[in-house]
């Protein structure tokens, strides 16, 4: 496909706020497969960054949806409010409390099927599992570091695949998880988006990779911090993401608090701004990348639609609506973004804003020309921004073992195909 070469598609379809036999539809996807209906509008096109390299769907501004495309999990039970699944039941004439029943058996004692649910009747039982599902997901991959961090390759029913990954860290357990599959955003650096982004995670499907995680902790521990940090842009997907961050804070839910969550863009300023209107507590972690404006465009093809001063003054706005200060995340690549007037420039940019900079050693991917700097010379950078009086840390890398970095277990799987 040419460079400049634009596809314009539009799907709308009718809400239902859960499964009903006698109102089923269906709605096909950009890849012809169908999916049962819900609120649905989604304006996309196709771009090529990076002739040879990278291709995929680019989601316009005005019309980032609040479902994915193509899947098959619209009666999936996970996300769904207990008033949802209250009336749902009162249409079955079941008293009210049968909703807590079954929102604590998903969150609280993490039943992975609905016959687990044994304070429910089997009739009641047997309704659920006919009307909805829980886990749809299938584990194809799962990689285990050295270091104790786990990554799991989920398959969904489409076939499409993203990972989700458990870091544990003393008492914490932290779990990473994607709001995309692939991810449209094409960074030069990361194998995310090598393959361009092929559909959009709904909140169920997002919410599961959470609970997966929680699996992996065993009853003994609880998952205490999510990032979204996985495959794809959050705020590129924003409903769905909002809609899974509800869920995954709710005290009915997997309970994490506000401030123990963190959702990382690329950059979406107006998504931003719109993110510190809801007032949600939770961290927001900005890709910063690079010190200027020249540099991040050509490390990050949507840079040239986003200066970093519109990134600053959403992080601005985005501190003066919620009172929490803003992380500006910063992947550290040898001889590219890592020399001294860099250090100088990032400093400059974080002291425009309430912020903290997490430096972030660079995790190599094989296909790409890129490397992670020596220990000396991130030591050098890290002490550059302390002198400047930054607040910055730098973060230890984590499952360098087990291709640990974002994206690159879906890409070895891809390429085994």
């Amino acid at each position: 496909m040419a460079r400049d070469t634009l596809v314009l598609c539009a799907l709308e379809t009718t809400a239902y706020p859960y499964p009903s036999r006698d109102r089923q539809g269906a709605v096909a996807s950009h890849d012809g497969s169908l999916a049962e209906n819900r609120s649905l509008t989604v304006a996309a096109r196709f771009v090529a960054t990076v002739p040879g390299h990278y291709s995929g769907l680019m989601l316009s501004e005005e019309s980032i949806s609040s479902d994915e495309i193509g899947s098959a999990d619209r009666r999936s039970i996970l996300g769904r409010s207990p008033e949802i699944v209250e009336g749902y039941l009162r249409e079955m004439n079941e008293p009210a409390f049968r909703a807590r029943q079954v929102i604590e058996w998903i969150y609280r004692h993490g039943a992975g099927e609905f016959s687990e649910m044994t304070n429910l009747s089997k009739r009641l039982r047997q309704r659920l599992t006919d009307d909805w599902t829980l886990f749809e997901s299938q584990i194809v991959n799962r990689a285990e570091s050295s270091d104790g961090t786990v990554k799991l390759l989920l398959q969904w029913r489409d076939r499409s695949t993203s990972e989700c990954v458990l870091i544990p860290d003393g008492v914490r357990r932290t779990a990473c998880i994607s709001t995309q599959v692939g991810c449209p955003v094409g960074c030069r650096f990361c194998a995310s988006g090598i393959d361009g982004l092929q559909r959009q995670l709904s909140a169920a499907q997002i919410v599961e990779q959470a609970m997966r995680v929680q699996q992996l902790c065993g009853r003994e521990d609880r998952l205490s911090n999510v990032v979204f940090m996985g495959l794809g842009e959050p705020l590129a997907n924003f409903d769905a993401t909002v809609d899974a961050l509800r869920t995954i804070n709710a005290d009915w839910g997997l309970n994490v608090g506000a401030r123990k969550i963190t959702v990382s863009t690329v950059g979406l300023a107006p998504r931003i701004r719109q993110l510190a209107d809801l007032k949600m507590q939770i961290t927001l972690a900005i890709s910063i990348h690079a010190p200027d404006d020249d540099l991040r465009k050509q490390l990050i093809p949507w840079a040239a639609a986003t200066s970093l001063d519109e990134l600053i003054d959403a992080g601005r706005y985005y501190f003066q609506k919620t009172g929490r200060e803003v992380t500006l995340e910063y992947v550290l690549l040898a001889g590219v973004n890592d020399q001294p007037d860099h250090a100088r420039g990032l400093a400059r940019l974080s002291r425009r804003l309430r912020s903290t900079v997490n430096l972030i050693p660079y995790n190599p991917v094989p296909e790409l020309p890129y490397r992670c700097p020596s220990p000396s010379a991130m030591q050098s950078f890290l002490l550059g921004l302390r002198e400047a009086g930054v607040n910055v840390h730098l973060r230890r890398s984590r499952g360098l073992d087990i291709d640990g970095a974002c994206g690159q277990l879906r890409r070895r799987e891809a390429l085994k195909r």
